[in-house]
């Protein structure tokens, strides 16, 4: 991993005013908060520039992360995170097949042992039906849940891997990936649910983000990062732009 900030910086720019910086972040470096490696938050200080990360992104994701660059912007974007109001899309490469073109996983999320995120319900409990997955309130455990919503549209179906966008309603830690591992179709090469190593990477992507900022004229963000070649490796071609694009108005209009 290239630790040079400066050529991090000019190789991942996504997007850049006086308030805001987007990158592209590689799989494999951290946003910020590791205690025993090098993240970016770090790196930026460690050129003498200061980041205030609006949203998080896991270290083995890649794709879009947000940061603010004034406090005063921080607090305008992070409010929509909070609100539920930024519109955000990943997508991931799943083992999994027969997936419909749509679906929701309302699946609420608690915390079990050694700090793991789990749906806060056994296995069995989850119901689904047409494209919806979900847990009667009955089956929950007994112990703190947080309500959690992933929307999805398939992009792209392979014979043995789909490709999905999803729009994670919600932003509960890890909460993409425990939906979809515990669901049945956890997300190629996931070290949390994957343990073949069999994977140079987790075929995980933050794609786009849409926000208000009112600096800005038209007062808006609308960001997005493409995912690199190697993205699509499980499937052996890329999807094309119409697919992908018909995922992401499927997603805005899922509400």
């Amino acid at each position: 991993m290239d630790k040079d900030w400066s050529q991090l910086r000019a190789r991942c720019l996504v997007e850049e005013d006086a308030a805001i910086l987007a990158l592209h972040k590689p799989a494999g470096i951290s946003v910020t908060g590791e205690r025993h490696d090098t993240d970016l938050v770090e790196l930026a200080a460690e050129a003498g520039e200061t980041l205030y990360p609006v949203h998080r992104i896991d270290k083995v994701t890649s794709g879009l992360i947000l940061f603010a660059k004034e406090l005063r912007a921080h607090g305008e974007l992070t409010r929509q995170f909070n609100k539920q109001t930024a519109e955000k899309a990943y997508l991931a490469v799943v083992a999994a097949t027969g997936l419909p073109d749509t679906g929701v996983f309302e699946l609420p999320l608690s915390v079990g042992r050694k700090n793991r995120v789990r749906i806060a319900a056994p296995r069995e409990s989850i119901h689904h039906e047409a494209g919806r997955w979900f847990v009667d309130d009955a089956d929950l455990l007994p112990a703190k849940n947080y309500p959690s919503i992933t929307r999805f549209a398939t992009v792209l179906r392979g014979p043995a891997h789909t490709v999905l966008a999803l729009r994670p309603v919600t932003g509960r830690r890890h909460q993409i990936r425990v939906h979809l591992a515990w669901t049945g179709h956890p997300i190629v090469g996931d070290p949390l649910f994957d343990r073949s190593g069999a994977h140079a990477r987790t075929y995980l992507h933050s794609w786009r983000l849409g926000l208000a900022a009112s600096w800005r004229t038209p007062p808006e963000l609308t960001l997005t990062a493409e995912p690199d070649p190697d993205f699509w490796r499980p499937l052996d071609t890329p999807a094309e732009p119409a697919a992908l694009e018909r995922a992401a108005h499927a997603l805005r209009t899922l509400g």
